[in-house]
């Protein structure tokens, strides 16, 4: 699925830079181009950023 359409980035693209260490909008916008055209998608990299981190605690604690 599409998050940011203006530059036709898809989830897994997002969650992906996101594991690569990308863990606010701007640096996922760098990697990726996510959320640099109208902004529209940015609460959706956010809520991705927030849940691919507590994702990596859930992990770490294991």
């Amino acid at each position: 699925m599409f998050v940011c359409i203006c530059e036709r980035v898809r989830e897994c693209e997002i969650r992906s830079v996101i594991r690569a260490g990308n863990r606010c909008e701007d640096s996922v916008g760098t990697a990726c181009g996510a959320g640099t055209g109208c902004g529209t998608c940015l609460d959706r990299i956010y809520d991705l950023i927030e849940e691919e981190g507590a994702d990596t605690l859930a992990v770490s604690a294991a």
